[in-house]
């Protein structure tokens, strides 16, 4: 479905040239740190970083690497890191409460349609009968920290199929990966790049799809401090237009297929250069393809998806139940898909 936003229909009447984010670019080399993740989910990113659309908006970007959402929701909140992209969180939602961090758009998101976010099931537990979401009553889940988008997840999974899980916080994606590697958890969700190799390598079985359980799920938000948000809107918006474009060039190649095979080509190699550095192109090759998920067009932003995400975390008591939409999310900077 085409969604015509408030962004797209300047770009239309604008022309091809028109930048419907930013009026002046952020002034030349203005330096901002970006929180990453090594994930295909970043890709807008590094192809921004790559292809100089970072410069050509005025800033010099550095990245700071984690490893989980919520610490680099801390480091935005406190300063260290100026923007990021990743899922909304207890600890992004709290600080956003304090008033030290805003969510300004939205990125990775299910689709009907693309392969999305994997259920997998151990190998122990497969073999033990867990088959289907169906057969997870009484099974350990994986999550990084209570409050993550594992968390929520599976809570979502286990509400649909009413079955009760045991979470289990192992705080970081790669103790989550030799857990259920390893058969100490029996179940968890993630992003096809992570969940198609270790299923092909018959480390782990598939056994759901995780937009079966959350239609149009919002997975990743653009976030930064509030500080960021209300004193230089020039500065982000030249980040958000940047990032825009890199998310456009990840569609056309590796989403929507319209970008010819030598573009795709391109993109595939920067990709891995980034995301799989002690990797061969060829090892890089298949994880980055088949984990190709939509990234929303001019970082737009599911606000359903997003309000009902922090509706549970405020009914499961992980954030203060008086936070409003409003206090997560900076709509100044946000295009709202219907």
């Amino acid at each position: 479905m085409t969604h015509f936003t408030r962004r797209a229909t300047l770009g239309l009447i604008g022309g091809a040239v028109a930048s419907p984010f930013v009026v002046r670019s952020a002034r030349a080399g203005t330096a901002v740190n970006v929180g990453a993740l090594r994930f295909v989910s970043h890709a807008p990113s590094y192809i921004a970083y790559e292809r100089g659309y970072f410069t050509e908006a005025g800033l010099d970007v550095s990245f700071d690497f984690f490893e989980a959402a919520q610490p680099m929701a801390v480091a935005i909140a406190s300063g260290d890191t100026d923007y990021a992209m990743t899922a909304i969180s207890g600890g992004l939602i709290s600080l956003a409460d304090k008033g030290v961090a805003k969510v300004i758009g939205g990125a990775l998101a299910e689709e009907k349609g693309i392969s999305g976010q994997k259920i997998l099931a151990s190998n122990a537990a497969f073999e033990a009968g867990l088959k289907t979401p169906a057969d997870l009553d009484g099974r350990s889940f994986g999550m990084t920290q209570a409050g993550s988008s594992f968390h929520y997840m599976g809570s979502q999974i286990a509400a649909a199929e009413d079955v009760d899980l045991k979470f289990k916080p192992l705080q970081k994606t790669g103790a989550v990966i030799g857990a259920i590697k390893s058969g100490q958890i029996d179940a968890w969700s993630i992003v096809p790049h992570i969940a198609k190799p270790l299923a092909d390598a018959g480390a782990v079985q598939i056994i759901g799809e995780v937009a079966d359980y959350i239609p149009d799920y919002q997975v990743t938000t653009v976030f930064t401090s509030a500080r960021n948000a209300s004193d230089a809107p020039e500065q982000t918006r030249a980040f958000l237009y940047a990032l825009s474009r890199g998310a456009a060039d990840f569609n056309a190649a590796l989403v929507d297929n319209t970008a010819e095979a030598e573009e795709r080509e391109e993109i595939i190699a920067l990709l891995a250069r980034n995301i799989y550095p002690d990797r061969e192109l060829e090892a890089a090759r298949a994880p980055i393809v088949n984990g190709a998920m939509r990234i929303n067009a001019d970082m737009g932003l599911n606000a359903a998806s997003v309000a009902n995400q922090l509706d549970w975390f405020k009914s499961e008591g992980l954030v203060k139940s008086s936070v409003s939409y409003e206090t997560l999310v900076d709509e100044s900077y946000v295009d709202i898909l219907s």
